[in-house]
């Protein structure tokens, strides 16, 4: 009889060390994202997702329809026969085009993401589409990238100019929001740089709380100062936290720029 094979089950803090976990990312069709790093694989993660989502835009309910065509899924294990740490990395097809952000959030360097096959219908353009009158902030963009550690728990990430990927950072208070920004420029010159290097270095020294800030060139990019109603550069617009505020023209003013930033608030 050949002998009987014993299997165990890794500790919490084996599978840190592993990096043994289950991840779930919900996107948004305007390309928002929230995602969860779990190594005790609870279930249900996908509704505590969508109460983010539901939370953070302001929805009228949570966004259910959204699962699960924008959705991905990575699940990290240890195979008890071999010892060896497997992976399995499964995204729909509408969000297979963020593979090096998943890569990026899930520390999986540049691991190939698989296509989940669809079911008939189950991601019909046409029906997702019925929904964008009742949730209308689903498909704008709000340049969020928010881990949910367990449900009204959030870490923000922030891109950086060094490292274009993320750099977590952990919040101590959960119902702080961040901070989004939008730079509008006409072109990029000495003056647009001096103007960026100033707000970097502004923004650095004065928040307490993390931010993202994108450049946005609106002889590039008219449509988006058309959705953000800007009509001269520079324009610094804060989209979040609600409401949106911004300044026109003079951005060398710091105690006006945190004034309407609502930094002094937090």
């Amino acid at each position: 009889m050949p002998p009987k094979l014993h299997l165990t089950h890794p500790s919490l803090e084996e599978k840190a060390s592993l990096k043994l976990f289950k991840g779930i990312a919900l996107f948004t069709p305007g390309g928002d994202l929230v995602y969860c790093i779990d190594p005790t694989k609870r279930s249900q993660w996908h509704l505590h997702l969508c109460a983010t989502l539901q939370e953070l835009l302001d929805l009228p309910e949570p966004p259910h329809f959204l699962v699960p065509c924008y959705t991905a899924t990575i699940d990290r294990w240890l195979d008890p026969y071999t010892q060896q740490v497997k992976v399995s990395a499964e995204a729909y097809a509408p969000v297979l085009r963020y593979q090096p952000l998943l890569n990026a959030i899930f520390e999986t360097d540049s691991l190939v993401w698989q296509p989940i096959s669809q079911t008939l219908g189950s991601c019909d353009p046409l029906v997702l589409a019925t929904y964008r009158s009742r949730f209308p902030q689903l498909w704008e963009e709000h340049d969020l990238v928010i881990g949910v550690n367990s449900p009204g728990s959030r870490q923000f990430l922030r891109p950086t100019a060094t490292q274009p990927e993320v750099e977590p950072l952990i919040l101590s208070e959960p119902e702080a929001q961040g901070y989004v920004l939008r730079l509008f420029v006409s072109g990029y010159s000495a003056a647009t740089e001096r103007i960026l290097q100033e707000l970097y270095q502004l923004l650095e020294r004065s928040l307490a709380y993390p931010y993202t800030l994108k450049v946005i060139d609106i002889y590039k990019h008219p449509e988006q100062a058309e959705a953000d109603q800007v009509s001269a550069t520079p324009t610094l617009v804060r989209v979040w936290p609600r409401p949106v505020r911004k300044i026109v023209g003079n951005l060398e003013d710091a105690t006006k720029i945190l004034q309407i930033l609502g930094a002094t608030q937090y």
